[in-house]
C-alpha cells in the first residue's frame, strides 16, 4: 500500500470533505446542513473539516466555487462579432446554470440559491462580493468594447456590463424563489438590448490631485510560478506591465491601470485578504463564474489585457515587495525589463504606477 505524503492526505482529506459537503447542501440545503453530518459523509472528524475550512460558509462557497470549475467548456468557440451578440451569448451562459421550474427544490442545480442571500446576511462578506461584481463588470465591459464596431469605440461599456448583470443576478434569484417566473428567451434579448442604450458612459481618468506620483526605484523581480484565475492557465508575470496588488475592497482600481497603461504592457491584478479561509473561496467563485460565461460569449482575442492572480498565501505580494497586505490594500509597481522600476501604495496607486 502506497504511504501518501502530508500534502497528498491533506488534498485528499480536502477533496472527501468537499464531496461530502456538495451532497449535504445538495440534500438538505444551506441553512438545514450540519458540519457533523457533513463530517460523518466524508468519514472524518469534525476537527479534519475545520481544519480545511474555518466555517460553513467558507465550505459553501468553496463547493460553488469547485462546481464553477468543473463545469464544462462550451463545444464551440463564440462567435459574436458585435456587443450586443456577445451579450447576448453571455446571458445564454448564465441563465442556462439556473434550475428549471420542474427540478426537485433539493437538485442540484439549487445548489446556489441561497448564495446572495447569505453574503447579504453578513457585513464582512457586502463589500468584498461588491468589488468582485465591480470588478466582473470591468472585464465584461472591456470585453464588450472589444467587439463592437469601430464608429462607437469612444463610449465604455462597463456600466451596460453593470446592468447586464444586475439582471442576470436578480433572474437567478428569482429562478430559486419563484420557479418558473420570467422567460429566459426573453431575459437574453433584453440584455442583447442593453448594448444598444446610449449611458453617455465615457472613460475620465480620475482627477486625483493629492495622490503622489509613483516612485523611481530599481529592484528586481522574481514572481513565482501562478494561475491566471481569468483564463485558468498558467500566467506570465515577467514581461512589462503593471502589476497591482488589491485587497478585496480596492478591486475595481484595476480599471484605472487598464485604461492608462500603455498598451504594450501587460496588467496583473493580484487578489489579496485579510480572510484566506473565507473570502478567498468567494474571489474564486466569482472569477471562476465569470471565467466560464466569457468563454461562450467572447473570442479570447477580444478578452482584455488583464491577468487576475489569487493570492491567499501573499507570496505574490512579497515578490512585489508588499509585505502586508488587507483587505484595503492597494499597490501598484511598474515593471520593465525584468526590474520592478516604479512603486505607489494607497489609494490612486494603479493610476499613479500606470502612469509613470
Amino acid at each position: 500500500m502506497v504511504r501518501l505524503s502530508r500534502a497528498e492526505m491533506q488534498e485528499h482529506n480536502r477533496a472527501k470533505v468537499l464531496a461530502a459537503a456538495r451532497a449535504e447542501f445538495t440534500e438538505r440545503g444551506y441553512r438545514d446542513a450540519k458540519i457533523d453530518q457533513i463530517a460523518e459523509r466524508a468519514e472524518l472528524t469534525r476537527g479534519a473539516v475545520y481544519s480545511n475550512f474555518p466555517s460553513k460558509r467558507a465550505l459553501y462557497f468553496a463547493v460553488l466555487a469547485h462546481n464553477a470549475d468543473r463545469a464544462a467548456e462550451p463545444d464551440y468557440p463564440p462567435t459574436a462579432g458585435t456587443a450586443a451578440a456577445a451579450l447576448a451569448d453571455f446571458a445564454r451562459a448564465w441563465l442556462v446554470r439556473n434550475p428549471l421550474a420542474s427540478e426537485d427544490q433539493h437538485s442540484a442545480a439549487r445548489l446556489g440559491r441561497d448564495l446572495l442571500p447569505e453574503i447579504a446576511a453578513d457585513e464582512r462578506t457586502r463589500e468584498p462580493f461588491a468589488q468582485l461584481t465591480r470588478l466582473s463588470a470591468i472585464v465584461l465591459g472591456l470585453c464588450l468594447e472589444g467587439v463592437r464596431p469601430a464608429p462607437r469605440a469612444a463610449s465604455r461599456l462597463v456600466q451596460v456590463a453593470e446592468i447586464a448583470l444586475t439582471t442576470l443576478h436578480g433572474a437567478s434569484q428569482l429562478a430559486a424563489a419563484a420557479p418558473g417566473f420570467g422567460e429566459p428567451f426573453a431575459i437574453v434579448r433584453a440584455c442583447e438590448q442593453l448594448a444598444e442604450l446610449d449611458l453617455g458612459d465615457v472613460w475620465q481618468p480620475a482627477h486625483l490631485p493629492h495622490v503622489s506620483p509613483a516612485r523611481p526605484v530599481n529592484e528586481p523581480w522574481s514572481p513565482p510560478p501562478v494561475t491566471d484565475a481569468l483564463r485558468d492557465e498558467p500566467a506570465r508575470l515577467d514581461g512589462d506591465g503593471v502589476l497591482a496588488v488589491l485587497g478585496l475592497h480596492r478591486l475595481s482600481a484595476i480599471e484605472e491601470a487598464l485604461r492608462c497603461a500603455p498598451a504594450t504592457g501587460a496588467v496583473t491584478a493580484v487578489l489579496v485578504t485579510s480572510d484566506p479561509g473565507e473570502l478567498g473561496p468567494l474571489a474564486r467563485l466569482a472569477i471562476t463564474d465569470l471565467r466560464g460565461c466569457l468563454r461562450a460569449a467572447v473570442a479570447r482575442s477580444a478578452w482584455p489585457r488583464l491577468t487576475i492572480v489569487h493570492d491567499e498565501s501573499g507570496v505574490v505580494a512579497a515578490a512585489a515587495g508588499v509585505t502586508t497586505t488587507s483587505d484595503t490594500t492597494e499597490s501598484a509597481v511598474r515593471i520593465h525589463d525584468g526590474r520592478i522600476v516604479a512603486r505607489a501604495d494607497g489609494y490612486g496607486a494603479c493610476h499613479a504606477a500606470a502612469s509613470a
